[in-house]
């Protein structure tokens, strides 16, 4: 005679805590600001809100395209319910890949602190042939999300502590929908401070329109006490004459235009943080440099250099300006990285160019916890280099992104083939040489919280 369970899914409970050193009100209300939901997303597991109704404490929901396997994805809608201030809610399923699924979240306080208590109830569909296929790797899964989960919050509510008295701030941010854009607005907003977003077209909501180049709502933007500039055409295509008109443009012409419009304000920000890159540095071969080092040629360096002097309205108004010199953004959902993973899980990378050439990198959670640090430093003006203190080549990078991965790394692209298909894009990016030290952010005894490739590799692409 059958068990009962063979006909009814068992129900698995799995919890993980977490002991922090924070009251339970400042650990709870963390997790209802708009951004927490998407700080706490495992960066290897790209899930994309689709609708937002309602909110925690109504019985909101939340309704989401979740991957399952390669290509395809999922809907999942979430309902919030049981909410009591300071010390619980839950989410359950309404709609999703399992049969039943709820998921509790509880703030317990303790003498040193609280401890976050995450409660996972579900069943699997497909009784006992279900939970033999997919129980042991849900679980695995979990585990790996729960320990990106807890973490992300550790330092993300470190971070934030850093600065007590010092906010909130109300910050606007261009290229807000970008890689690093989009990651700094959440940092930002789940620990409280406030974000609009410098958009094209109609703005909406909080968001304030911008033509780059031409037009501002500038009482949209008065009284901001900071604005980070992020926005940029990409370099990432092959540079033909109207490419390298669009990207001098994009950067030169809009910051230009944006730092007079910030200049002319009533009451101006405090602080204006406009990006730049290493590549102003040109190709150094083994020379290391940073941010006192001597300027280097080509059209990204010509390009970087006449970035940063488009800000000299705002420095002329007495406005802060930070330049912050960005390396290769080491991140799972985007950017170069991204783009190096289908290949390279097939085994199918290796060093490009002879491999020699220094790259220099930082993970996507440094980058905007030095964001972060710079909106705070008020005697900080000027370059800032934006990279790990351990630079490598890229063979070096190529062997550490295969072994994280546990594929060969070893089939290499000859300089000529990247000439061929990039010319002057693959001459002064991909086979450049640039070793990039962070000077000013070693000087102040930034904490970086992934110092070394391996590591940021691990937490992005969760390979533990």
């Amino acid at each position: 005679m059958a068990a009962p369970g063979d006909f009814m899914p068992r129900l698995r409970v799995l919890s993980y805590d977490l002991r922090l050193p924070y009251p339970p009100a400042m650990v709870f209300a963390w997790h209802l600001r708009p951004g927490a939901f998407e700080r706490l997303q495992p960066p290897w597991l790209p899930v994309r809100v689709l609708a937002r109704r309602g909110d925690m404490a109504n019985g909101g929901e939340v309704e989401m395209s979740i991957p399952v396997f390669g290509p395809f994805r999922q809907r999942w809608l979430a309902r919030h319910e049981g909410f009591v201030a300071d010390v619980e809610f839950r989410d359950r399923q309404i709609a999703g890949p399992f049969r039943e699924w709820l998921h509790i979240h509880r703030v317990r306080p303790t003498d040193a602190g609280c401890v976050l208590e995450d409660q996972i109830e579900y069943r699997l569909p497909g009784g006992a042939l279900g939970r033999w296929l997919g129980q042991a790797r849900v679980e695995r899964q979990l585990a790996q999300v729960w320990s990106h989960r807890h973490r992300r919050l550790r330092q993300d509510l470190d971070r934030h502590a850093a600065y007590p008295g010092r906010g909130p701030l109300r910050v606007a941010i261009s290229g807000a929908s970008g890689l690093l854009g989009s990651a700094l607005s959440a940092f930002l907003t789940s620990g409280g401070h406030r974000v609009q977003r410098l958009v094209r077209g109609r703005a909406s909501g909080d968001d304030i329109a911008w033509e780059p180049g031409r037009a501002l709502d500038a009482a949209a933007i008065d009284g901001c006490d900071a604005v980070v500039h992020l926005a940029g055409r990409s370099v990432a295509t092959r540079w033909d004459a109207a490419a390298k008109a669009e990207i001098r443009s994009s950067r030169v012409e809009a910051t230009s235009h944006l730092a007079s419009a910030l200049a002319a304000l009533p009451h101006p920000p405090r602080v204006l943080i406009s990006a730049s890159a290493v590549g102003i540095y040109g190709d150094r071969g083994e020379q290391s440099v940073k941010e006192d080092s001597a300027l280097g040629g080509g059209f990204l360096a010509d390009v970087c250099r006449a970035w940063e002097g488009a800000c000299e309205p705002a420095r002329q108004a007495g406005i802060r300006v930070v330049n912050p010199r960005l390396g290769v953004v080491v991140a799972g959902a985007g950017g170069a990285l991204a783009k190096m993973l289908p290949p390279a899980r097939l085994g199918l990378t290796g060093p490009i160019g002879g491999g020699g050439q220094w790259m220099s990198w930082i993970s996507l959670d440094d980058a905007v916890g030095a964001l972060h640090h710079l909106l705070f430093a008020d005697d900080v003006a000027g370059p800032v280099d934006l990279v790990a203190p351990e630079p490598v080549t890229n063979a070096a990078f190529m062997r550490t992104l295969g072994r994280v991965l546990r594929r060969p790394a070893a089939l290499p692209m000859p300089r000529a083939a990247v000439e061929l298909l990039f010319g002057d894009m693959g001459r002064e990016t991909i086979l450049a040489s640039t070793r990039v030290l962070p000077g000013r952010l070693l000087a102040r005894g930034f904490p970086f919280l992934q110092p070394d490739l391996a590591t940021a590799l691990r937490c992005e692409l969760g390979c533990f």
